[in-house]
């Protein structure tokens, strides 16, 4: 691989806690992929376990995101940017996201980084999937497009948990990928805090060696996300949390928030790298 790639693997665990109407907790281990929009096609060509829209062991598809039309990624995007009044005039994109793994995948959730031609990070983009085939995305713009950590934002608007209801806020904080990565995002409503769920990882190099460890260690790793929510949904089942109504998805496929209060000041629970 290109001693100029700067896409690259962070390897590490997801944590879930709900804390009503009774406490549930899990965790298990899995791997994330930053890729650099601008990079697929090298890395496509250069690896032999990678692939961008085709086959293969790992493979990124640009209708697996977005609005799910299968054209390029980094359109799109400009466009939302452009919705929310933020140019980025050809700065550098990536998403944090799971790959296909031997042609299946589902992201509950994917995070785009969008930075300046200087390389300020200008905004960034959370797109959410439900088990449901539905998605939608919120457009946060930086404060300080230098930060090493950063803390947002927003009011949900789309479906996610059949156990969840619509109704809440997000409070995201993320340590900027590095040598690790963290994301936490803690969910709360008119009651206070119902979930926090996060990722911590460390870096790994974008090779074919080490996506092949990937593999050894992740087996079928987006297949077994999948299970595991339905395994997951049973068992809350059981301790008798109710089902959510499920309301039609947001018109706009996109919710483009405006910064406001810091999760430092709402109480976030943050989750370092292990």
């Amino acid at each position: 691989m290109s001693k100029d790639v700067t896409s690259r693997l962070y390897e590490g665990e997801v944590f879930h806690r709900r804390l009503r109407p009774r406490v549930h907790t899990l965790s298990y281990r899995v791997f994330y992929m930053l890729l650099e929009l601008d990079e697929l096609e090298t890395l496509s060509r250069q690896s032999w376990l990678f692939a961008h829209n085709r086959f293969s062991l790992f493979s990124f598809h640009d209708a697996d995101h977005g609005d799910g039309s299968g054209g390029p990624l980094r359109p799109w995007i400009e466009t939302q940017l452009g919705r929310a009044g933020i140019g980025i005039e050809g700065g550098r994109i990536s998403v944090l996201c799971f790959p296909r793994v031997l042609g299946y995948v589902f992201n509950p959730i994917s995070v785009y980084f969008c930075h300046r031609a200087d390389g300020a990070l200008a905004a960034i983009l959370y797109e959410v999937n439900n088990t449901f085939g539905d998605r939608h995305s919120y457009l946060i713009p930086v404060e300080d497009g230098a930060a090493e950590t950063l803390t947002q934002d927003c009011d949900k608007a789309f479906y996610v948990s059949p156990f969840l209801p619509v109704a809440g806020r997000y409070h995201f904080k993320l340590l900027r990928p590095g040598a690790r990565f963290a994301l936490t995002i803690r969910e709360s409503d008119a009651e206070g805090p119902l979930l926090t769920a996060s990722f911590a990882g460390r870096e790994r190099a974008f090779r074919d060696r080490d996506l092949l460890a990937a593999f050894v260690r992740h087996p079928l790793m987006t297949l077994k996300v999948v299970a595991g929510i339905h395994i997951e949904a049973a068992k809350l089942s059981r301790k008798g949390f109710r089902l959510a109504a499920r309301p039609a998805a947001p018109a706009s496929p996109v919710t483009i928030v405006q910064p406001s209060v810091s999760l430092r000041d709402s109480g976030g629970v943050f989750v370092p790298p292990a």
